[in-house]
């Protein structure tokens, strides 16, 4: 068995969830009155979404249906008329998205910060780096196992451009691929005692099931910004473009913003977002 299709048994055997929600992607038929979104992982596995859900109904009278999968299948999931609004945090696909007409409206909500997460006692130096590119670097020539999401998601592309910054990715033994959302990566990466990028939203909602930590602070390579993005419905019938705006206009509202603000804090201990309030953060 390769390590590719080793880490998705494996993942599958720690009773994640993820491969059960991509699989719903496959059956996207709903009612005018049901707004499906394809959302990240990442976002999905913090729970947040389970808070907004409720409440979006009780705003809009609309019934929020959530399909958690990496951002590049989200996106594409909206190009197949298989999703009403995104919710990405890949900021050069969700551009080639809107460029090719994909989208009627992209809007940022949130951000946070990607971080390498590793054993506390960090065999291969990745805190002494002096950039999170060359802590790609430390952790292939130590020979330590580094886990890859490898399903195109906005976090797997934010690694590949950190491999081209440090030049290309180095091939060694180590280095796994998981083709699973964060959740289960982190759990992969835990079980074997190595690396991975993740945003630090994901990371702190599961810091009771890992001994993970972040090994790299808040350095402009690490950004990681969400927007939410209409589908258009031009020559897609099946969109609900107006549950789509309903939706886009909740989640940018002073209301949420200001719940994205706390959330995390009494659960987690740390806010696990910073509201975006209609402004992208600086680089």
């Amino acid at each position: 068995m390769n390590a590719h299709r080793h880490l998705r048994v494996l993942a599958a055997a720690l009773g994640v969830a993820a491969a059960t929600r991509v699989a719903t992607a496959q059956e996207p038929e709903r009612g005018r009155g049901e707004v499906l979104l394809a959302t990240t992982t990442s976002l999905y596995d913090t729970g947040l979404l389970d808070s907004l859900g409720p409440l979006f109904t009780r705003r809009t009278g609309y019934t929020l249906r959530t399909v958690a999968v990496g951002s590049g299948q989200a996106l594409r999931m909206g190009e197949r008329s298989d999703a009403d609004v995104i919710l990405a945090h890949s900021p050069a696909a969700e551009a080639a998205f809107m460029g090719a007409g994909h989208g009627r409206r992209r809007r940022v909500i949130a951000s946070n910060y990607f971080t390498i997460a590793g054993p506390p006692e960090d065999p291969a130096g990745v805190r002494q780096a002096a950039s999170a590119a060359e802590a790609l670097g430390r952790i292939a020539r130590s020979g330590a196992v580094f886990v890859s999401r490898g399903d195109s998601s906005g976090t797997h592309q934010r690694e590949l451009a950190l491999w081209r910054d440090a030049g290309g990715r180095l091939d060694w033994p180590g280095y796994l691929e998981t083709g699973q959302g964060m959740s289960a990566s982190l759990l992969v990466a835990d079980e074997r005692r190595g690396y991975t990028l993740t945003d630090r939203a994901t990371l702190g909602a599961l810091r009771r099931r890992v001994d993970l930590v972040a090994l790299r602070g808040a350095e402009p390579a690490l950004l990681n910004v969400y927007h939410v993005i209409e589908v258009n419905p031009a020559g897609r019938p099946r969109v609900n473009a107006a549950g789509a705006r309903a939706f886009a206009d909740f989640v940018s509202s002073a209301e949420v913003q200001d719940l994205i603000a706390s959330y995390g804090a009494e659960r987690f201990g740390e806010p696990l977002f910073v509201p975006a309030r209609g402004r992208e953060p600086p680089p």
